[in-house]
C-alpha cells in the first residue's frame, strides 16, 4: 500500500499539480488584497482558499501514508516539517481581531514552491550553508562601517550636519553610499562646501561651510571600493562556495539513493531467481518420487 502512495507523490503529474495549486494560491492571495474584488468575489475566493487548503492536507496525508508502518519518518525531512507548519497555521482558531494574521499566514503558502522545486531547494540550502561565513563577512563590514562612520563624523559634521552631524547619521549615510544611491551628492557637498552645493533652502542648518576636495574624494571613493566592490564580492564568493558544497551534497544523496534503489532491485531479482530455482527443484523432486513409486510397483 505504501508503494502505491509513493508512486503518487513522486510522479511528475502530482508534482506539477502541486506547483499549479501553489501558483493558484498566490494569485488568489493577490486578488484578495483588492477591496473591490474581495467585496464582489469574496465567496469565490473563500471557497478557493478552502479547496487549496484541502489539497495541501491531502498531499500531506499521501506523503505520510507513503511511509507505510513508520509514518513518523515524514517529519525527519526538514522540508516536510516546513510544509506541515504552513498548513497547520491556517487551522489555528483566529478570530476577527487576528484576521490579518491569517491572511499573512496564507501568503506563506507561496514559499512552498521552495519545497517542490529542487533547484530552489538547492539555492536555499546554499544560502543556509553560507550563513556562518556570511556572519563573519558582515562583522568585517560592520567594523568598516564603524571606522568610516566615526571618521566621517569627525571630518564632515560641521560642513554637512544633515548627513554627518551624528554617528548614527553618518552610518545611515554610509549605507546610502554602499548601495550607490546618489552617493556622489554626499561627496560633492563636502568637496565644494555645503554653502555652495546641496544645501539650497537649508542654509540655516549649516554650522561651518568648509570645502575639502582631496579629503572628501579619498574618503568616499575608498569607502565605495572597500564597502561595495570588495565586500560585495566577498558575499558573492561565500554564496558561490556554499552553492558548490550544496550541489556536491545533492549529487551524493542522489547517488546513494540510486545505489539503494539498485540494491533493492538486485535483491528482488535474486529472490525471484531463488524462487524459480526452488520451484524447479520441487518439480524435479516430485518427478523422482513418481519414478520411485512406479519402480516399486513394477517390482
Amino acid at each position: 500500500m505504501s508503494a502505491f502512495f509513493t508512486r503518487i507523490h513522486t510522479s511528475n503529474w502530482f508534482q506539477n499539480a502541486i506547483v499549479g495549486v501553489i501558483l493558484l494560491a498566490a494569485i488568489a492571495i493577490g486578488l484578495d488584497t483588492y477591496p473591490s474584488i474581495r467585496s464582489e468575489y469574496g465567496g469565490v475566493l473563500s471557497f478557493l482558499d478552502k479547496t487549496i487548503l484541502g489539497i495541501f492536507v491531502v498531499e500531506i496525508v499521501i506523503k505520510i501514508l507513503a511511509e507505510g508502518k513508520k509514518p513518523w519518518r515524514y517529519f525527519k525531512d526538514g522540508w516536510n516539517i516546513f510544509d506541515f507548519l504552513i498548513v497547520a497555521v491556517c487551522f489555528l482558531p483566529f478570530n476577527a481581531q487576528y484576521v490579518a494574521v491569517l491572511r499573512l499566514a496564507r501568503i506563506l503558502r507561496v514559499l512552498r514552491l521552495i519545497t517542490v522545486l529542487p533547484k530552489l531547494q538547492l539555492l536555499v540550502g546554499a544560502l543556509l550553508r553560507s550563513l556562518p561565513s556570511m556572519v563573519y563577512v558582515g562583522l568585517l563590514l560592520s567594523i568598516l562601517f564603524y571606522i568610516y562612520g566615526v571618521t566621517g563624523t569627525m571630518l564632515f559634521s560641521q560642513n554637512d550636519p544633515i548627513h554627518f552631524g551624528t554617528l548614527q547619521d553618518s552610518l545611515l549615510s554610509l549605507f546610502r553610499v554602499v548601495t550607490l544611491e546618489d552617493w556622489t551628492d554626499l561627496m560633492y557637498i563636502n568637496m565644494y562646501g555645503s554653502a555652495e552645493y546641496g544645501y539650497d533652502g537649508n542654509q540655516d542648518l549649516i554650522i561651518q561651510s568648509q570645502a575639502q576636495p582631496l579629503l572628501s574624494i579619498t574618503y568616499f571613493v575608498s569607502f565605495v571600493l572597500f564597502g561595495t566592490m570588495v565586500m560585495l564580492n566577498l558575499f558573492i564568493g561565500v554564496i558561490m562556495n556554499g552553492m558548490q558544497e550544496a550541489q556536491l551534497e545533492a549529487e551524493e544523496r542522489n547517488e546513494q539513493k540510486n545505489i539503494k534503489e539498485l540494491g533493492h532491485a538486485t535483491l528482488e531479482d535474486d529472490i525471484n531467481n531463488l524462487e524459480h530455482e526452488l520451484t524447479n527443484v520441487q518439480t524435479h523432486l516430485a518427478s523422482l518420487k513418481r519414478k520411485l513409486k512406479h519402480s516399486q510397483e513394477d517390482s
